[in-house]
Formats: C-alpha cells, sequence, structure tokens
C-alpha cells in the first residue's frame, strides 16, 4: 500500500541506507550477518551512549585559529601549529571551541541531553555522505570563505548591552608542489551593538568607544576590550610549514597524507580512534571521545580530502555514540540543513551553550558551525539573550577547488 504520510521531499529510507551503507556493513564482506543486521538496526534506533552526559574538555590546541571552511575557534585543530593571531585560550573567553580545562564542564544540560538521534535527521545526515562521495576531487588551490559572528556582553555606566563582532575570512590552501596556503582574515570586520536596544543602552553609557568584556580565566576572571566601530583591517598570514598544510588530531599532515586517508566509515573511525589515543592531552572518557572524534570527523569534511573519504566522514558523525541529529534546522545565513549537535555543553560567561554543526543533505556541505545559548547567564538575560540565541557562528559561503590563488588586499597587515 502507497505510504500517502510519507513528508514530500523527504529521501527514500531504503535507498539512503543501500546508498550510504559503509563498505564493511556490506554483507557480502561480513563475517558475521547477524552482528550486521544489530548494527544496522542500531543505526535506524538511533541509539546513544547515556555514559556521554559528562565531559572533560580537551587541551588547548595551537593559539592560531583557521578560519576556513567551518572554521569557529572550535576547527583550531584543522591548521598546522603556528601561534602568532589570538593567543587567548579557549576558557579566556565565549568561545566556539571546548574550553581548556580550567572551564567546567556542564552535565549534559540542556534540550535534548541524553535524547536519541531522531531517525529522520539521521538519515539526511547519511544522504549528506552519499552527496559528498560525488563532488569535485582535486585542483591546485582548496578555498574557503568563511562569514562569522561573536557575541559579547559588556556593562558601561549601569547599561548592560550585548556587542557584536562580524568578519568575513578567506583561506586558500595550496596542495601542489611550490603552492603556498594564504588566509586573509578580518575583512569587512566590525564591532557595535547587536541591536537597536543595545544601541539605546550604548548610547546611555556615553557610546564608549572602547568596552569591556569578562573572561573565564583558570587563575578566575578577567576582562578584555574591544574597540567599536570598523576594524583595522584585513591580516594576511602563511598557514604552511613546508609541505604541512593541516593537522588532524595531534599530527600536522601533508597533502598526500590527507589523500592516503581511508574512505570506508569503519577504517576511518579506527584511524581517528587511533589518534585519539595518541594524543595525550585528549582527556578519557565516553563524552569527550564522541565530542573529540566528532570535531575530527567534522574537520576532516572541511579539507582537500577524496570525496570518499569526506563521505566516510559523515557516516563516522552519524554513527558516534551520543551525537544528536536534530533534524531540520536553519543556520544563521538563513540556509536549511540538518543540525549535529555536539554531546557535550560548557558553562560560559553567557551561560551554558552547546556547539553545533548544520549540514545540507542535499549537496554534502557543511553549512555552519555554530554555538548556541541553552541557558543564559543573568548578564545576558539582561541583555536579551534568551535561550537558543546564537553566540558564535562561521558560516561557510564557499567551499571548493580553485586554479589560482586568492587575491591579497593591499591594505592587508601581516
Amino acid at each position: 500500500m502507497k505510504n500517502t504520510h510519507r513528508p514530500s521531499g523527504r529521501p527514500d529510507v531504503m535507498k539512503v541506507l543501500a546508498d550510504a551503507r559503509p563498505g564493511e556493513l556490506d554483507p557480502s564482506r561480513l563475517v558475521d550477518p547477524v552482528r550486521q543486521r544489530e548494527d544496522l538496526a542500531r543505526i535506524v534506533a538511533g541509539e546513544t551512549d547515556g555514559r556521554a552526559a559528562r565531559f572533560l574538555a580537551p587541551r588547548r590546541r595551537s593559539g592560531f585559529r583557521p578560519l576556513g571552511a567551518v572554521a569557529l575557534a572550535a576547527v583550531a585543530a584543522s591548521v598546522v601549529v603556528v601561534s602568532t593571531l589570538d593567543s587567548q585560550g579557549p576558557a579566556d573567553r565565549t568561545a566556539a571551541q571546548p574550553p581548556s580545562s580550567a572551564a567546567a564542564p556542564s552535565d549534559g544540560a540542556g534540550p535534548g541531553a541524553g535524547e536519541d538521534l531522531r531517525v529522520d535527521g539521521h538519515f539526511e545526515l547519511l544522504s549528506a555522505a552519499r552527496k559528498a562521495e560525488s563532488s569535485a576531487s582535486e585542483g591546485t588551490y582548496w578555498q574557503t570563505t568563511t562569514r562569522s559572528e561573536h557575541l559579547e556582553v559588556t556593562e558601561a555606566k549601569g547599561q548592560v548591552f550585548a556587542v557584536r563582532s562580524t568578519s568575513t575570512d578567506e583561506w586558500s590552501v595550496g596542495v601542489r608542489p611550490g603552492t603556498a596556503s594564504l588566509m586573509v582574515s578580518g575583512l569587512e570586520s566590525a564591532t557595535g551593538p547587536r541591536t537597536a536596544a543595545d544601541t539605546a543602552r550604548w548610547h546611555a553609557a556615553g557610546s564608549p568607544r572602547t568596552v569591556e568584556v569578562g573572561i573565564g580565566k583558570a587563575a578566575g576572571t578577567g576582562k578584555i576590550m574591544f574597540t567599536m566601530g570598523t576594524g583595522r583591517g584585513p591580516m594576511v598570514m602563511r598557514t604552511n610549514v613546508d609541505d604541512k598544510i593541516y593537522a588532524v588530531g595531534p599530527n600536522n599532515v601533508t597533502y598526500k597524507d590527507l589523500r592516503a586517508l581511508p574512505s570506508t566509515s569503519g577504517a576511518l573511525s579506527r584511524y581517528l580512534e587511533r589518534l585519539h589515543a595518541q594524543d595525550n592531552g585528549a582527556d578519557t572518557g565516553a563524552g569527550n571521545r564522541s565530542a573529540w572524534m566528532l570535531r575530527q570527523a567534522a574537520n576532516l569534511v572541511t579539507m582537500p580530502v577524496k570525496p570518499g573519504v569526506r563521505a566516510a566522514a559523515y557516516r563516522v558523525m552519524a554513527d558516534l555514540p551520543g551525537v544528536r541529529v536534530t533534524g531540520r534546522v536553519t543556520d544563521p545565513l538563513g540556509r536549511a540543513g540538518v543540525g549535529v549537535d555536539f554531546p557535550v555543553s560548557y558553562r560560559t560567561p553567557l551561560g551554558t551553550t552547546r556547539e553545533r554543526l548544520v549540514v545540507d543533505p542535499s549537496t554534502g556541505a557543511m553549512l555552519s558551525d555554530e554555538v548556541v545559548l541553552l541557558e543564559p547567564s543573568a548578564q545576558a538575560r539582561t541583555a536579551g539573550l534568551g535561550a537558543g540565541t546564537t553566540v558564535n557562528y562561521s558560516a561557510t559561503t564557499r567551499m571548493s577547488w580553485g586554479e589560482r590563488q586568492i587575491t591579497v588586499p593591499k591594505n592587508a597587515r601581516s
């Protein structure tokens, strides 16, 4: 009988499962067909691991923050070790990456904590894997453009208001011999009040040129200063070290290394598990392991890997314990996608937050990496930030191969 209740436009469940099925689950290759059926049933049911309720954050990486692809500061693991930009650690401000060990983890607070995967969203993530397999496979420069925004709350002369900083960044990674990798960050950068109400409070405080923002640090609390208005201009930086162009887990890697990564989800998962064990600073525990694996898999999606590896990375993401696929959501630029929530949350000066990835299942593209406020602090609430507010995001507007290096603006600082 025809199912007249199936939503229009949804992928056919059995076709998606068949198309996205990892090679290691192929019945013709599986040693134990009973286990294979059990695994498939578990994927469909969206089984999660309740032990992922607590999370001990991984150690701080390089001080350099890559700004390509889905690069909020959380993607700092996806660039080679350069330490001349943004020396603040993850716990020093409300940032998108997991905080340093000084930041206090939350006990799975917020909507969705401990819940199973939504099956429809899970299928769509697998559909993204299938689409990723057909993407262009190689070129000379792997190039990304991202639009990012960061929110803070400040107080001046008794007025509490929210401040947002925005910028556009371009990253061009050369993969051929003799090519360089360049990042131009801070394009069209500006800092100002978030809303009209915030503007009114800023004016009531005397329209200060600089504002102080509280930060959390290992030694307690501190302050940093933000300058209102347009930024100082873009900055250019070379991001490769010889032939090393990215970091995967704790290791800097070459383009050849990336092209040699396994293209089945089982083999890729085992590869990442070995890196997790190798990463002496990565804390143990089910929640942390899933968060670490999810971050690394998401990083791989944004790198110049083979299409099969990008697809395998999506499949790894879909099958991680504790990771919640939230179904259809809208990213900060208004684009529809499927949300992938990290299995942990963090307490920050703005309140309890959780990181989310937004993926377009129709193209296999990573749309954005964002941090959503689950429970605002008293100060954040006073400034009008409620639950569900996106306090950080980096939205990808371009991720593709190019044959020419990006143009560096004449006013760029190095």
